[in-house]
């Protein structure tokens, strides 16, 4: 085993590769609740979609590991999963089945899997200049930062000033502030493993304090419905056969367009923590990364659970030591199991339910008036929030912020595209939108400051992409 996953070359062990691999999976396993309540409220089961969640998750990050002995864990993609649920499918459009919706998530992972395979997503990657790949790094650790700090309550909208400081006589804010104290005082000490044991005082907390309860089971059993969804019959026909509509090859653009370039941004930041980015900003063996990548999504479609992608929470295990593909390993292995002890599971990456509150623009809070045509379907207007890893994800964006040092400040031209990758990524609440936003500017400035010879013409043509998947929705509905 050492062999094969290079533990001296890369400086780690097998213990510090599990406990990685622990920490990273306590940091996204919420995938396995919040996945199947948005795709439940597009019709898709409830009770197949958290096994899709969970088997498709493992199968991910067991080919990651395997294949490319990265640290990177995968699983199914927040942002694509809703944009999935009320676009592409939508809760009001009857018209749309969901296995038509699983469909074209199907065809995009094909489209970008055979992008890889004759290079272009790879040529695309090495493309782009140096300092939006240190700005997406950086975006990306605000962008975390920020889910935390939701997640964990710290702060919640406010009708003018968009968000505000949480409401701390609620317990479920404290657990959160405790598990991050801890967290942050365990690093300043230099304790080996200060996720995970911050993980461990943040769910005694709420154990204490009456935010989360010992499950009353141990196994569940899973549910194999929603597999091979894309060739179920849906209206009286294999639902592939359904998703051939310009409306729907408009939607796969769109969503191909999320998952190429969230990858790339979560790939360049957690591989700059764990050190296997170059100087030059090139990713050594990206080829096989972006391979599984890609079968990841489309297996994702192929069994109901959405697309899989590369997840940026990976970092949470990069911080804890992990270099190889073990932890990729561990975070798969984990996932299998939790597909049978899901209760188990949840007492530490579940969240907690907060009555009568919404979601509106990615934050959950009291107060906070939600437009009609915004509010949830029936009977998801509860939300959840999670305490418990909340203080890891704010730790995390705080080690990805790193990058954005190295960028070259002094050249307006460079510095700007930069600028609104950093903060386009959190405040769109999308790596994709933030990313489009650099490229576009950079393009732009480069072109008509007359410096067309620092372009990359693939950068002109990504550039050109994201301006039509900015427009595209507008034009054809």
């Amino acid at each position: 085993m050492e062999r094969f996953f290079k533990f001296a070359e890369r400086g780690t062990n097998f213990r510090t590769e599990v406990v990685a691999g622990l920490t990273t999976f306590l940091t996204m396993c919420y995938i396995i609740f919040v996945n199947p309540a948005i795709l439940s409220a597009a019709g898709v089961p409830f009770a197949g979609a958290a096994t899709a969640t969970a088997v498709c998750a493992a199968f991910s990050c067991l080919l990651m590991g395997l294949v490319t002995n990265r640290p990177l864990a995968l699983a199914a993609g927040m942002g694509f999963n809703a944009a999935l649920a009320f676009t592409v499918i939508g809760v009001q459009q009857a018209n749309v089945p969901w296995q038509v919706g699983m469909a074209v998530v199907l065809l995009e992972g094909v489209v970008i899997l055979i992008l890889v395979l004759t290079g272009l997503r790879e040529s695309v990657m090495n493309a782009i200049p140096l300092n939006l790949k240190r700005a997406i790094g950086g975006g990306i650790g605000i962008f975390i930062t920020l889910i935390g700090l939701n997640q964990g309550g710290i702060i919640r909208p406010a009708p003018v000033t968009l968000v505000t400081i949480g409401d701390l006589s609620e317990p479920y804010v404290w657990v959160t502030i405790i598990g991050l104290v801890s967290m942050a005082t365990l690093r300043a000490l230099r304790v080996k493993g200060e996720l995970l044991i911050g993980l461990a005082i943040a769910t005694a907390a709420a154990l204490l304090l009456g935010i989360a309860k010992l499950p009353d089971a141990v196994v569940a059993h899973p549910s194999f419905e929603t597999f091979l969804a894309p060739f179920q019959a849906a209206n009286g026909s294999p639902a592939i056969l359904q998703a051939f509509t310009p409306a729907l090859l408009a939607a796969t653009f769109a969503l191909m367009l999320t998952d190429f370039f969230d990858t790339m941004g979560t790939v360049v930041a957690v591989g700059e923590q764990a050190g296997f980015v170059k100087q030059t900003g090139a990713v050594p063996g990206i080829k096989k990364i972006l391979v599984c990548d890609s079968v990841s999504a489309a297996v994702g479609g192929l069994f109901g659970g959405s697309s899989n992608t590369c997840y940026i929470e990976s970092a949470a295990g990069v911080a804890e030591g992990g270099r190889t593909g073990l932890t990729a390993v561990v975070v798969g292995l984990l996932f299998a199991a939790a597909a049978f002890f899901a209760p188990i599971v949840e007492l530490v990456g579940g969240g907690h339910r907060l009555t009568n509150l919404c979601q509106y623009g990615g934050f959950a809070g009291a107060g906070f008036t939600v437009p009609p045509d915004l509010t949830p379907p029936a009977g998801t207007g509860d939300c959840f929030v999670y305490p418990i890893t909340a203080g890891a994800l704010i730790i995390v964006g705080f080690f990805l912020m790193k990058t954005v040092r190295d960028i070259e400040w002094d050249r307006f031209d460079e510095s700007f595209p930069a600028f609104l990758t950093v903060i386009g990524i959190p405040l769109t609440y999308s790596i994709s939108h933030g990313i489009g936003l650099g490229f576009i500017s950079y393009t732009a400035i480069k072109l008509f400051s007359g410096r067309l010879r620092d372009l990359h013409p693939l950068m002109i043509g990504i550039s050109a992409a994201f301006l039509l998947g900015f427009v595209l929705p507008y034009i054809v509905k």
